[in-house]
């Protein structure tokens, strides 16, 4: 652990111009007791991790269908699935 560690952290102030649509969400953050620096940084946070979360996603994804041996398993699950359908 370094002194970096443990000291606090600096925040920085920035300004942005918010629309309409921005500031009421805003207003919706902050009726749930947050204040309005509380509302932005959670807001930023959650939607960043939302971000990695679907770019996780979609690369397990594209990993799960260059998988011939798991797509040629569920074709075998979906043909299983079919005859017993078609045997009702």
């Amino acid at each position: 652990m370094t002194d970096r560690d443990t000291l606090p952290r600096m925040s920085r102030a920035i300004s942005v111009r918010l629309d309409d649509d921005a500031l009421q969400a805003l207003g919706r953050l902050e009726a749930t007791g947050l204040s309005r620096s509380q509302a932005i940084r959670t807001a930023l946070i959650q939607a960043a991790d939302r971000l990695g979360a679907k770019r996780l996603l979609a690369e397990e994804a594209a990993t799960l269908e260059a998988d011939e041996d798991d797509r040629a398993e569920m074709m075998r699950v979906a043909d299983l699935m079919e005859q017993l359908r078609a045997a009702r």
